[in-house]
């Protein structure tokens, strides 16, 4: 299995519940693919540096996955679907960058 991490930017206009019943859905269905879901990071209403299908803002979710290929490739053709989600991305990522951001005083002694 390989790390995976994706953004996902939802409109803005939605409620905070309905974004996290669809990210609680989304890893739902990674799992189904026999994926383990990683850290979910909520960034909260960002605003854009350009215009995205009329919209001026979004609400940003990062999440982190171990999957196979064909999981995300499942992702990311619902997300593509999905008429919440205004832009998506995933990515592969290397394993030692996998999980929980560090803190700048964690980082800072690992030098």
């Amino acid at each position: 299995m390989r790390p995976y991490e994706v953004m996902i930017i939802f409109d803005a206009d939605l409620e905070e519940e309905t974004i996290r019943a669809a990210v609680d859905r989304f890893l739902q269905l990674v799992q189904s693919k026999g994926a383990e879901p990683g850290h979910v990071d909520y960034w909260g209403k960002r605003r854009f540096a350009y215009e995205i299908n009329h919209r001026t803002e979004g609400y940003y979710v990062v999440l982190q996955a171990k999957a196979d290929p064909p999981a995300m490739q499942e992702l990311h053709r619902v997300l593509s679907l999905a008429d919440e989600v205004v832009r998506h991305k995933v990515l592969q990522i290397p394993e030692r960058v996998y999980g929980p951001p560090k803190t700048a005083s964690a980082g800072a002694t690992d030098a």
